[in-house]
């Protein structure tokens, strides 16, 4: 027998000795981890003993990485031998806003090496802030027979040439979701790449790409996909063709629509809210670019049973929203953006009894001139029809501590409470006052409260409520907050949970940093930047925790002295070797 062979069976669930040693039959015990969809119960599985430890490991066929950099591929593949699905996060979120240097890391390609030698029956994979280039996209698509399912999220380094290689190689393809990516987009030839006789796809998702799709290549691979549940066009698909499509894909359950800004003809309008009535399963509707008020009516056969609407590319105003939202009772999950100001949210309030999640938008986030928007009126409004809302995203330019105590005593199930007052340091408008009792309501209501964005005019009194109050608490976020170090030290002190704190353009420094000595290798990750944190405090941290990755990422030009953007994690992977001359690894 072959090492390798050996040692399987020696940690196999099936051996002799685990059979006398479990309490569980093996039968009972692959029975009930298969049932465990969750990767957070399936590690707390595989801490019981031993014998669970190795039964969880023969019998995971799904990873989740939060962090690429905080463990090697070849210790996954050493940890799970028959991983059929990842899921890998690269980039700090707040490369979203251009705050990461460019050349960062979180190459793909590394991983995919391992995983063709050790994976060769991969058939997902899952990345969100990765950098993927065309031939990597190429390497996955010929190291993989079985290949099935491909999502990118926020990912960039490729073009639609690596989409070409995914579609002419992935003869199994089921899913392709390509999403907020920075794409080169060489144009829609690519579709075209599918092969006559293919047909297996069930997800298809381009509605971030610019450039004109070859629509006739798309209709085909839409005829022969009757299984077909999700498709979400990008901008350049016309109304005329998104009924030519819909004709061909009755079952959709998630549609996402091109442009709405054609001119149709009597006859065109009629023929597409026919066959918009055809489309009994849309749960999820999205896209809806340029919309205008004259055609929205053309969606209520399609309204019924929506749960999901999402809105963020149509500035509606108020008036289109409402009667389009007295179409849908069913409404769960509604994104929108701030054009449709407070009488539009009132109407949110008005209609949807059911709403769980809402995020509000700005349209245009940099005009300060701005007279159109939401207020504190529009929010209170939504918390006083909408008792079971529990995620909110909301963009505004003024709001009250009153208003907020009056939000969460609505709606006291949040898990979720990212509030973003776009004028940095704005009080309560109101009586000048800072933000702090808004907050403090917040996190003393919300019992629940996993995730929390601030901002506003903030003191320390905020952090203080945070650490004492936010139990729950696994992701803060601060923006132009703060008094002292000590606001960073309350939060550091308490949030038995807290796995992510990220933190810009505030006054904390080397004291708040070295604070969380005993907390960050219970965390997944520190980002500061834009604070009062030194070179040398970041060397102490990374001497007195080397199991942390200590990151400084300098601008051309800055003090030396200073640290202008920290990235903290915990690694069992030790320090990346891949990072440009602008990180410094400590």
């Amino acid at each position: 027998m072959e090492s390798s062979e050996l040692k399987r069976s020696k940690d196999s669930p099936n051996s002799d000795e685990f059979t006398r040693r479990s309490s569980f039959p093996d039968e009972v015990l692959e029975r009930v981890l298969s049932l465990l969809k969750s990767h957070r119960d399936r590690s707390s599985v595989s801490l019981v003993c031993k014998d669970w430890y190795n039964a969880e490991r023969w019998s995971r066929t799904h990873v989740f990485i939060g962090n690429c950099y905080s463990v090697s591929p070849e210790i996954v593949v050493r940890r799970f031998p028959k991983i059929r699905s990842v899921t890998l996060k690269g980039k700090p979120r707040f490369s979203d806003f251009n705050l990461v240097p460019q050349n960062w890391g979180a190459d793909i390609y590394a991983w995919l090496v391992v995983f063709a030698a050790q994976y060769p029956f991969l058939e997902e994979l899952r990345l969100k802030r990765m950098a993927i280039s065309d031939e990597s996209l190429e390497f996955l698509a010929v190291s993989f027979p079985n290949f099935k399912a491909l999502s990118l999220l926020s990912c960039d380094g490729f073009s639609t040439n690596g989409l070409a290689a995914i579609a002419t190689h992935c003869k199994n393809l089921t899913e392709l979701d390509i999403q907020e990516n920075d794409i080169d987009d060489k144009g829609g030839g690519w579709l075209s790449c599918f092969s006559e006789n293919f047909s297996s796809l069930e997800v298809l998702n381009f509605a971030n790409l610019t450039s004109d799709i070859n629509f006739d290549a798309l209709e085909r691979l839409v005829v022969r996909c009757k299984s077909l549940g999700v498709l979400k066009l990008n901008r350049s698909i016309s109304l005329e063709q998104l009924q030519r499509l819909l004709v061909n894909a009755p079952q959709l359950a998630e549609l996402g629509t091109g442009s709405f800004a054609q001119e149709l003809t009597f006859r065109q309008y009629e023929e597409l809210e026919s066959t918009l009535s055809n489309c009994k399963n849309i749960h999820t509707l999205s896209g809806l670019w340029e919309a205008q008020g004259t055609y929205l009516p053309v969606l209520r056969p399609a309204c019924t049973h929506l749960t999901f609407l999402n809105l963020s590319y149509a500035a509606l105003q108020s008036g289109e929203l409402a009667k389009l939202l007295a179409h849908c009772p069913q409404l769960r999950h509604l994104w929108v953006l701030d054009t449709v100001e407070d009488k539009g949210l009132e109407a949110i309030g008005l209609n949807c009894p059911l709403l769980e999640e809402l995020r509000v938008f700005p349209a245009d986030p940099f005009d300060v001139e701005i007279i159109h928007g939401v207020t504190e009126a529009g929010f209170v409004a939504v918390s006083y029809g909408c008792p079971r809302l529990h995620y909110v995203l909301y963009f505004c330019r003024q709001m009250t501590n009153a208003a907020v105590a009056t939000i969460v005593q609505n709606c006291p199930d949040f898990t979720h409470f990212r509030l973003c007052i776009m004028n940095p340091g704005q009080p309560d408008y109101i009586t000048n006052e800072p933000m702090d009792e808004a907050f403090g309501a917040v996190v003393k209501t919300c019992t629940k409260l996993q995730r929390l964005s601030v901002s506003g005019l903030l003191t320390d009194l905020t952090f203080e409520y945070i650490g004492r109050y936010a139990k729950n608490l696994e992701t803060l976020s601060v923006a132009f907050a703060g008094s002292s170090d000590w606001g960073m030290q309350y939060v550091l002190g308490g949030c038995p949970k807290l796995r992510k704190l990220e933190i810009r353009d505030c006054p904390f420094g080397n004291a708040a940093l070295l604070s969380g000595l005993e907390k960050y290798e219970s965390m997944r990750s520190l980002w500061m930047s834009a604070c009062n944190v030194t070179m040398n405090a970041c060397r102490q941290l990374a001497r007195e925790m080397p199991r942390l990755n200590v990151e400084v990422m300098k601008e051309d030009g800055s003090d030396d002295s200073q640290a202008d953007k920290v990235y903290v994690y915990r690694s069992i992977a030790g320090p990346r070797r891949d990072a440009p001359p602008s990180v410094l690894t400590l």
